[in-house]
């Protein structure tokens, strides 16, 4: 197959005020829709961006700047400075050999005039060169750049093609696939229309305005200026960071003007922002009567069902009656749009006070027995399977956290037995996000113990990766069992997380355990819970993967090894092979992840020591020789010695190794890594003097049991062999 060697200039963006070699001119796309989901639309734009970029530059077309913009009813592209033509490129294929190539009479043979036809040049055009494999043809063509709006043509539906959704729909007869029907295209070149054919329709230069506020005519878009100011009149703000710096402007002086602060949540500004194309805000009320109910039901019911901010009092930061509502609409009289909002409003308070004066009138303890009938997973039993193991997990791990506290593990026993019971409540069942907070909440109000109500309400903390953790130490125990009980559960039928792919959230789950063991400090052998977990999985009797009982143990481990990989590398900002040093020495032995990360840490502070790489560098030399040589693994004697240096390395070896211990006993890891940097001129003069490889068989198996008890006295703190040193 020939070899195809490119040459061509930049296709990368050119910078703003440096003149392009060729003309340029504006590209404005738009695909208008109707109303997309408001999740949709940020990622959208971003991959509208990004798949733009990368086609440019495939296909040299050279640019200033690229912008999108984007509403619930269009995503658009601006791009500034585009060339006028594609850069020209000149493309070399390298063939056979000239030996190959011309026969003795120097008349080119078929190979020749295939490789010519192949590349569509004629023979007397190939070019023989100089290699380093020897003479070689070489084809060489000039391609010379086509128009950009030609090129557009080609383009531009494959830009609208790469845009996915994580639903999509058919709504033609094209079987173009959009999170919603495609209703018009805008696409412009310079200020000329280009007629670009894609999801069944044709692009002209013809957008519409608000939905209510707009002309039922639409507008003509001459440019990206004409664009965006028609667009205005029109009752659209295209530029998303325009709405939400409106929409902040807004909320803030409502606020001000109220003498309320809200509650902010960022998920629910970028509802906002992405739901309007005319932001309007404006504060409600509701009855002080709902103030009854807790206020996460509240908060909750307003921001799922209504897309409302809540409002809290500026002192004691308690939820006050009223709300901000985000509307897309400017009307003369917003007081109706306000009591329409607040009509709807106080249905759904309604709604929600009633699942919750229904839900007290029956105990937690008494819908324990129901969770029989709610399935865990097809795979993995019922719920009411899941909570008894989290029950015994809990306990097991209450009695080694805090031996002494008798009233500890009683506590997370009663919470784990209540602790899956909210989700048969009305509340729960109308608000998933609230489980775990409702059943802290009903658990106070039977009368449970502060304790365990409040280990109820945190067992799904950290509700995401970097949220916050419980503050209990039953809170803490609870949601370790769970979160443990899932992984070993899901990894032992074989449903484990590959790529991208993670649908029941084992690695955030492995993340929390990590962060709860790691942020709160517990000393505790993770080795024995992944143990008691897995144990309490197979007791149940569910139908596991063929692996053995260490390989599961150890796929369970290394994933959760993940975790603190990645914990230590962002948190910490530690070294990967630092970190690997460490984790490589803990299988089957207690996995203490706290004294692992300080193990890590003060192994990345000892390498910026200047003797620290030549150390490694003569250790991992006898690490070699031992994994190697063969040998009668046979204990060092002295008296087999030939050289001072042997028996000043076997001094060393002893004096530290005692001192290593000790530091390592008593958890001063720069202590026992001082005695690691000791042993240096000692492994240093060894081999400078002698041959391991000695002639003398036991003079040789001697020497090799001298290395590897180097070996054992480092691998006693982390495998120096994953450290990566220059010379090593």
């Amino acid at each position: 197959m020939a070899k195809t060697q490119t040459s061509r200039r930049s296709a990368s963006p050119v910078k703003k005020g440096v003149r392009a070699a060729a003309a340029t001119a504006e590209l404005l796309l738009e695909i208008g829709v109707e109303e997309l989901p408001y999740q949709f639309i940020a990622p959208a734009l971003t991959t509208l961006k990004d798949s733009a970029e990368q086609l440019f530059k495939d296909q040299r077309l050279s640019f200033h700047s690229i912008r999108t913009l984007g509403t619930p009813r269009r995503l658009t592209l601006v791009v500034e400075g585009l060339a006028a033509l594609q850069t020209s490129m000149v493309k070399e294929a390298m063939g056979p050999s000239k030996s190959v190539a011309y026969d003795p009479a120097g008349q080119p043979t078929r190979a020749a005039t295939g490789f010519a036809a192949g590349q569509g040049v004629s023979v007397q055009d190939l070019q023989v060169r100089q290699t380093p494999k020897g003479d070689y043809l070489f084809a060489v063509k000039q391609e010379k750049g086509r128009p950009t709006k030609v090129v557009l043509q080609e383009l531009l539906p494959q830009l609208i093609a790469k845009l996915t959704f994580p639903k999509a729909m058919k709504w033609n007869s094209t079987g173009a696939r959009f999170a919603r029907p495609v209703r018009w295209l805008v696409a412009l070149y310079g200020g000329a229309t280009l007629p670009i054919a894609a999801v069944g329709i044709t692009a002209g230069n013809k957008t519409e305005g608000h939905r209510v506020l707009g002309s039922a005519k639409g507008l003509v878009a001459r440019d990206a200026e004409s664009y965006l100011k028609g667009l205005e009149r029109q009752g659209v703000m295209a530029d998303p960071q325009r709405r939400r710096h409106m929409i902040e402007e807004q909320i803030a002086a409502l606020c001000k003007e109220a003498g309320l602060r809200l509650n902010v949540d960022e998920d629910l500004l970028d509802q906002a922002v992405y739901t309007t194309e005319c932001p309007n805000a404006i504060i409600g009320s509701f009855k002080p009567a709902y103030l009854e109910v807790p206020q996460e039901i509240l908060i909750t019911s307003m921001k799922e069902h209504q897309g409302f901010f809540s409002l809290l009092h500026k002192e004691t930061g308690k939820l006050v009656p009223h709300f901000i509502a985000v509307t897309n609409n400017r009307a003369k009289d917003m007081g109706l749009i306000r009591e329409g909002n607040e009509r709807v409003l106080a249905a759904r308070l309604s709604d929600a006070k009633f699942f919750f004066d229904e839900d007290r009138k029956i105990k937690l303890a008494e819908r324990v027995a129901k969770l029989a009938g709610v399935t865990f997973h097809q795979k993995l039993g019922t719920m009411e399977k899941k909570q008894q193991r989290i029950r015994k997990l809990a306990s097991f791990i209450a009695s080694n956290l805090k031996p002494e506290d008798g009233e500890l593990k009683k506590a997370c026993e009663r919470a784990a037995d209540l602790c899956k019971a909210d989700l048969l409540t009305g509340v729960v069942g109308e608000f998933p996000e609230l489980q775990g907070i409702m059943g802290g909440e009903y658990a106070k109000h039977d009368g449970e113990s502060e304790t365990v109500s409040q280990a109820i309400r945190e067992q799904y903390l950290p509700r995401s990766i970097e949220g916050a953790l419980p503050k209990t130490t039953a809170g803490q125990v609870l949601s370790l069992a769970d979160r443990l009980d899932s992984v070993a559960a899901f990894f032992y039928v074989g449903l484990v997380p590959t790529g991208s792919e993670d649908p029941f959230a084992l690695r955030r789950n492995a993340t929390a355990i990590v962060r709860i063991i790691l942020e709160s400090h517990l000393r505790i052998d993770l080795g024995s819970y992944v143990d008691a977990a897995r144990s309490l999985v197979i007791a149940d009797g569910f139908k596991g993967t063929p692996d053995s009982e260490q390989e599961g143990r150890r796929r369970m481990t290394e994933f959760l090894f993940e975790r603190v990989r990645h914990y230590a590398r962002i948190v910490h900002a530690l070294r990967d092979d630092v970190i690997d040093a460490v984790l490589k020495q803990t299988y089957g032995t207690g996995l203490d992840l706290v004294d692992l990360v300080q193990r890590m840490k003060a192994l990345e502070s000892v390498t910026t020591k200047p003797e620290f790489d030549p150390l490694i560098v003569g250790f991992k030399r006898a690490h070699r020789l031992v994994e190697k040589e063969q040998w009668d693994r046979t204990p060092v004697d002295p008296v087999k010695f030939k050289d001072p240096t042997e028996s000043a390395l076997y001094q060393a070896v002893a004096t530290e190794r005692e001192k290593v211990s000790a530091a390592m006993t008593s958890g001063d890891y720069g202590q026992a890594l001082d005695a690691l940097v000791r042993m240096k001129p000692a492994i240093d003069a060894f081999f400078a003097a002698v041959m391991v490889n000695a002639e003398d068989p036991a003079v040789r198996s001697n020497r090799l049991s001298l290395l590897q008890e180097v070996d054992d006295v480092f691998g006693s703190f982390a495998d120096f062999s994953q450290i990566v040193v220059q010379g090593g």
